[in-house]
């Protein structure tokens, strides 16, 4: 069943999907090579816990950490762990919390250090990708005209594999509601789009192939030809004339300039 939220609601939401924001924005600061996901863990779970929130992902279906730390080749739902993170990396923190009862759910994904033009190409195109599928969540379009707009932009002009098994999805009290956000789709197909419903939009791009699988812990997800994937998300509330992005990168880009360990050569001009 799909929900709709009021205005107040939706300013509540708001602050859910800005302390996730403030978060990523703390790791951003921090992230250099020699760090492990695992402390990155720490540090966002005592975080949210200080703000007076709660982890959204911790203890999820059993998911057992606060995060999901997704590096180079995995696509999402990485265990954070205690290997050093390297020059090259890139690496996707995925992070939920749920404050005042409701839930603020997205994903950045950062480069340690030097990588090459192909790589740095995806992580440009898969940002770009998820502001293009953002334009289209306005009143009266459908869910696949938020498909259609990631596809186009990641697989049909650039040849990327744009994950089926992962999609985005409706948020508010539970982190998963209804309807699911495919990355890939028709125009003009799925749910119609009506105001103040919200939704976690997130492209998730692989540098190869569309096809991956799921590791022995039952969550972790990587490609199956090994190469690189990337994951960008927001928050995102359905208006009339112009979406409604509760969350914000903007705080998060300026704490990534402002770490020399991170590469941001990929941003726009």
């Amino acid at each position: 069943m799909i929900t709709y939220k009021s205005e107040d609601e939706i300013k509540l939401m708001k602050q859910s999907a800005m302390l996730v924001s403030e978060t990523l924005a703390e790791v951003a600061k921090i992230l250099k090579p020699g760090l492990t996901t695992l402390q990155i863990d720490n540090l966002c779970d005592q975080f949210v816990k200080d703000h007076k929130a709660i982890p959204s992902f911790k203890n999820y279906h059993g998911y057992p950490y606060s995060i999901c730390a997704s590096v180079n080749d995995v696509v999402v739902h990485g265990f954070p762990n205690s290997i050093p993170l390297k020059e090259g990396d890139i690496v996707s923190i995925d992070l939920g919390v749920i404050l005042n009862g409701w839930h603020g759910d997205h994903a950045y994904t950062f480069i340690l250090g030097e990588i090459n033009a192909e790589l740095l190409q995806l992580v440009r195109v898969t940002k770009e990708s998820l502001y293009k599928g953002i334009e289209k969540a306005i009143v009266n379009n459908r869910i696949g005209d938020i498909s259609f707009a990631i596809q186009e932009h990641t697989e049909k002009k650039y040849g990327y594999g744009v994950v089926r098994e992962l999609v985005g999805h409706g948020l508010g009290k539970n982190l998963h509601e209804d309807p699911q956000v495919p990355n890939y789709g028709k125009r003009g197909y799925g749910p119609k789009l009506r105001e103040n419903l919200v939704l976690a939009i997130e492209p998730m791009i692989n540098l190869g192939t569309r096809d991956v699988y799921t590791e022995k812990d039952g969550w972790t997800i990587k490609t199956k030809d090994g190469k690189p994937s990337v994951h960008f998300e927001h928050d995102v509330c359905v208006k009339k004339d112009k979406p409604l992005i509760l969350s914000d990168f903007s705080i998060i880009e300026a704490a990534e300039k402002a770490n020399s360990n991170l590469n941001t050569n990929y941003y726009s001009n």
